[in-house]
C-alpha cells in the first residue's frame, strides 16, 4: 500500500518565489521613495498643530509666549515676561513635538509675530525640496 505524500513541488514553490519577485520589483521603489516626502507632510502637520496651540494659547492670555519661554509655554506654565493672565491648567498641548528628522521646532516670537519652523533634512537654513525650511509663520 502507497502512502500519499501531502506538501508542495518545486515547481511550485519556485512559481510563488517569482510571483513574489515580481511583486517586490514593482513595490520597493514606491515605497523607497516616498519616506521624504512622508516627513515633509508630517512636519507641515506638527507646525500646523504647534501653530493651532499658539493661537489658542493667545486667545486665553492676549499674547505669545516669549521666544526665551518657548514652545514649553504650551505644555507648562511659563514663568518670566510676559506672564500669562490665564493659562490652560490642561496645557496646549500634551508634549512638544520633534521635527520627523529630530531636532526640536525653532520658535521665534517678535513683536507679535510668532514663527515655527523646521529646518528641513539638512538642518541648515535655506534648501529647496525635502532640504527647505517649514515654516508657518505670522500667526
Amino acid at each position: 500500500m502507497k502512502r500519499k505524500e501531502y506538501g508542495f513541488t518545486l515547481i511550485e514553490i519556485m512559481v510563488v518565489v517569482v510571483i513574489l519577485g515580481i511583486l517586490g520589483a514593482l513595490v520597493v521603489p514606491n515605497l523607497v521613495g516616498r519616506p521624504d516626502e512622508a516627513r515633509v507632510t508630517a512636519a507641515r502637520s506638527d507646525i500646523q498643530q504647534i501653530g493651532n496651540a499658539l493661537d489658542l494659547y493667545r486667545m486665553d492670555n492676549g499674547h505669545y509666549p516669549s521666544t526665551d519661554q518657548g514652545l514649553e509655554a504650551l505644555v507648562s506654565k511659563p514663568s518670566g515676561y510676559p506672564e500669562p493672565r490665564r493659562w490652560n491648567a490642561d496645557g496646549y498641548l500634551k508634549r512638544v513635538p520633534v521635527d520627523p528628522w529630530g531636532d526640536k521646532y525653532l520658535y521665534f516670537n517678535e513683536e507679535r509675530n510668532a514663527e515655527v519652523y523646521s529646518l528641513g533634512s539638512d538642518r541648515k537654513e535655506g534648501g529647496e525640496g525635502v532640504d527647505a525650511d517649514l515654516k508657518l509663520s505670522d500667526y
